[in-house]
C-alpha cells in the first residue's frame, strides 16, 4: 500500500480515481489501511460510500469484491453453496458407468470442483496483487443474525465449511461495510470498525467532484446544477438527491446539450435527480421555476 503513506497520499490516491473527498475521510481511509481495521461509512444513499471502495481498489490495484446486503442474506449465501445441478449430473454419470462408490463419490461431490464461492469465500482466498478489497454494501438491509455471523467472520477472517474444514486468509481484506441507516447496526460490530459519516457535501466541494466526473461540463451549467440540487435538499421530499443524482443530471443534460438550466429543462429532465413521483410533482412548474429563480439569484451575487 505505497501509495497510502499519508492522509495527502490518500487524498491524491483517491483524487486520482476521480474520488474527491475532504481531509476526515481521508484520514479514516488511511488509518484503516495503515491498522487493517474495516471501515464502516454510513450516510444517505448517493453520497458516495460505495465509489469510495471502487476507488481505492482501483488506486491500490486490488480486486474488488462485492456483497450486496439484502433482507434474508444467511451465511451461506454470502460464503458458498454446493453446485447442485452439476452434482446430480456428476450421480447420474457415474451410475451409467457403474462406479458409484459411495465413499468417493461423496468426497468428489463435496470437493473444490463443485465449490461454488460467494463474496466472503472470494475474499479469504490469496491473491498475487495483494488482498482484495471486500465492499459489505448496504448492510442495514440484513438482519441481526447475519450481523452475528459477519462479527465473527470479520474478527478472525475465517470461514468454516463442513465438508472442507476451516479456510482463513492469508492476509486479511480490505473490508469497507457501508449502511444507508434504514435502522441502526449493531453497536458490537460497529465497534470492530472505524467509522465515518459521509454527509452531502458543501457547494465547493460537489462543484470539484463534478468537474472531476463531467469535466465537460460549463462552469455556469455546473454551478447551477450544484446550486439547485442543494437547495432540493433543504426542500420536504422523500428522498433527496445525493451526489450521485447531481452527476446523472449534469451527464443527462449534456447529452441533451443544454447550456443552462431554464424551467422547461428542468421539468423534462426531473426523474434524472428525483425518484418519487410525489417528489416530482411537488416540485414541478412554478416550484421549480421558485428554486431556479433563486439559483440564479444568488449565483449573480456570489
Amino acid at each position: 500500500m505505497t501509495k497510502a503513506t499519508s492522509i495527502d497520499a490518500v487524498q491524491q490516491m483517491l483524487a486520482e480515481q476521480n474520488y474527491v473527498c475532504g481531509r476526515a475521510l481521508a484520514t479514516v481511509v488511511f488509518l484503516s489501511l495503515r491498522l487493517g481495521r474495516p471501515l464502516f461509512l454510513e450516510g444517505e444513499a448517493g453520497v458516495g460510500k460505495t465509489e469510495i471502495a471502487k476507488a481505492i481498489a482501483a488506486a491500490l490495484g486490488r480486486r474488488l469484491i462485492r456483497l450486496q446486503c439484502y433482507e434474508g442474506l444467511d451465511a451461506s449465501s454470502a460464503v458458498y453453496e454446493w453446485n447442485f445441478p452439476a452434482q446430480m449430473i456428476a450421480i447420474r454419470t457415474a451410475e451409467a458407468q457403474g462406479n458409484a462408490d459411495r465413499d468417493i463419490l461423496n468426497r468428489e461431490l463435496f470437493g473444490p470442483d463443485f465449490l461454488v464461492e460467494r463474496p466472503l469465500l472470494q475474499a479469504m482466498r490469496p491473491d498475487e496483487n495483494g488482498a482484495p478489497v471486500l465492499l459489505i454494501d448496504e448492510l442495514d438491509r440484513t438482519d441481526e443474525p447475519f450481523e452475528a455471523f459477519l462479527l465473527e467472520a470479520l474478527s478472525d477472517f475465517q470461514v468454516t465449511i463442513p465438508e472442507l474444514g476451516t479456510i482463513k486468509a492469508p492476509e486479511p481484506p480490505i473490508v469497507i461495510l457501508t449502511s444507508n441507516r434504514t435502522r441502526e447496526v449493531h453497536d458490537a460490530l460497529k465497534r470492530r470498525c472505524l467509522y465515518h459519516w459521509v454527509d452531502y457535501p458543501d457547494f465547493a466541494r460537489e462543484i470539484e467532484i463534478l468537474h472531476a466526473r463531467a469535466p465537460e461540463a460549463a462552469d455556469r451549467l455546473s454551478r447551477e446544477v450544484v446550486a439547485f440540487v442543494q437547495h432540493l435538499r433543504t426542500e420536504d421530499l422523500f428522498k433527496k438527491p445525493g451526489v450521485a443524482e447531481t452527476i446523472d443530471w449534469a451527464k443527462c443534460l449534456l447529452a441533451l446539450d443544454v447550456i443552462e438550466l431554464s424551467p422547461q429543462v428542468i421539468a423534462d429532465t426531473l426523474g434524472a435527480i428525483l425518484k418519487y413521483q410525489d417528489d416530482i410533482q411537488r416540485i414541478q412548474g412554478s416550484e421549480a421555476k421558485r428554486i431556479l429563480d433563486e439559483v440564479q439569484a444568488s449565483l449573480e451575487t456570489a
